[in-house]
């Protein structure tokens, strides 16, 4: 097998782990609320957006730590290891308690970090100038492609349901922490990449994540790593981007959690409206999977670089927002477990409702496409450094945006995110113009990138 094609298996295996891992939690984040409803006649009291607040707060703290984990340990088993604790916390699910429900959030939003910070060092190393668009592609959409089977499952289990029964959580739940379990396993078929540098080149990132295993040296690595990631964040394409990952973490919140307990809050959707939370998730992945494999296959053939793809992104997002606007009521996201009969300013359309989903998953691949491919490009040799802090910022917006979720109406979450996405597309515009100067300046084509 030759160094490239090496490097695209990695990034297909890594795909392919984090898909069974976020097949398993993206659906248990979609449909908690839903079965938490249910519940909360029974002694357990917890909340999934309070849980969900809970996990992006520390996920967001734990990336200060992070990428000296992932320098200690090393990506591989770093891995590996969070990818144990996102099992322990969808398998909460099958006998819920409501302290081991919140502890199971602390612990899975250190998991996260690692986890992220872990990915985002693999795919750079395994990545240069001429394939981090084409792998950032491949990889989202291998991710995404989780957003489709786990949600096509609950579509069709849930079919005519009004209520989630014990027996119906639990075969779902148990299903989920086998299939977690199973892209946690597949972590171990990364192969690792040799030096290919010539002698006496040294970079950062080899700095940050070498090989020396004594206590020393690893100690050494973690201090850069932190001091490096501190380093970072002020710099001024840091900041700039920092804008808009914010918005990521918004409509993140928005998208995996929010819009699927609206749709099934909705009573004039009849008896479908439990399975629609399903049906609803399978198309915010059909999304993400289209907008993930078009812009990373299309990637090097793309001469204007990556603006015309987020710029897409924000204009479909709108179109969306207007559209939820005018279909959900404004009760939806608080509504009780008896659902609303509250219409807005039209009768809610389910085929509306379903479309919507379709615009949030590819204005969401548009714009963590194109942030994966120019956070791998400006700091190749700072992955992990650099990929923590973007987490750190897109998870600490989603949780204030879960938390703010379970007081705000429907019309003020929206306009929030309005007024973050517009200003977040200004900035990565601002950067993409010094990116692309930077590479006209280094002599590499533009449209390589």
């Amino acid at each position: 097998m030759t160094p490239e094609s090496k490097k695209l298996f990695n990034i297909i295996i890594l795909g392919v782990s984090f898909m069974f891992i976020f097949t398993a939690f993206q659906t248990c984040g979609n449909i908690a609320q839903t079965v938490i409803t249910n519940l909360n006649n029974t002694d357990f009291h917890g909340s999934g957006y309070t849980s969900m607040s809970i996990i992006y707060g520390v996920f967001s703290a734990s990336n200060l730590i992070s990428p000296s984990v992932v320098a200690i340990v090393g990506p591989q088993l770093s891995m590996v290891v969070s990818g144990i604790f996102y099992s322990i916390y969808i398998a909460v699910f099958i006998q819920p308690a409501t302290w081991t429900f919140y502890t199971a959030s602390v612990f899975i939003g250190i998991a996260a970090a690692v986890l992220w910070t872990a990915q985002g060092n693999c795919l750079t190393v395994n990545s240069d100038e001429n394939t981090i668009g084409r792998n950032s592609g491949v990889f989202w959409a291998l991710l995404q492609s989780s957003l489709f089977f786990g949600n096509l499952y609950i579509y069709f289990t849930w079919q005519g349901k009004t209520h989630i029964s014990e027996s119906d959580r639990r075969t779902v739940f148990i299903a989920l922490t086998v299939i977690s379990l199973v892209g946690t396993v597949l972590f171990f078929l990364i192969r690792k990449q040799e030096d290919t540098k010539a002698p006496g080149e040294e970079d950062s990132l080899n700095e940050i994540l070498g090989d020396s295993s004594s206590a020393q040296n690893k100690v050494t690595r973690a201090v850069a790593a932190f001091k490096k990631s501190i380093k970072l964040s002020f710099t001024k394409e840091m900041m700039l981007l920092s804008v808009t990952t914010a918005y990521t973490g918004l409509e993140l919140t928005f998208f995996s959690g929010v819009y699927g307990t609206c749709i099934g809050a909705v009573n004039r959707f009849g008896s479908e409206e439990k399975s629609l939370i399903g049906l609803s998730g399978i198309f915010i992945g059909v999304g993400e999977i289209l907008g993930g494999g078009i812009f990373g296959l299309l990637s090097k053939k793309n001469r204007f670089g990556r603006n015309p793809v987020v710029l897409l992104g924000i204009v479909v997002h709108f179109i969306a927002f207007y559209l939820i606007f005018f279909n959900m009521p404004n009760d939806a996201p608080i509504a009780p477990m008896e659902g609303t009969d509250d219409v807005a300013y039209m009768v809610p359309s389910k085929e509306v409702a379903i479309f919507c989903s379709f615009l949030l998953g590819l204005g969401d691949s548009c714009f963590n496409t194109q942030l994966l491919s120019v956070l791998g490009f400006l700091y190749s040799e700072d992955s992990a450094p650099a990929f923590a802090i973007f987490k750190f910022v897109q998870s600490i917006c989603a949780a204030v945006a879960y938390f703010y979720s379970n007081y705000f109406l429907l019309q003020w979450q929206l306009l929030i995110m309005v007024v973050v996405g517009f200003f977040g597309t200004i900035t990565f515009f601002t950067v993409e113009w010094g990116a692309a100067a930077a590479l006209v300046a280094r002599g590499s084509d533009y449209s390589s990138i």
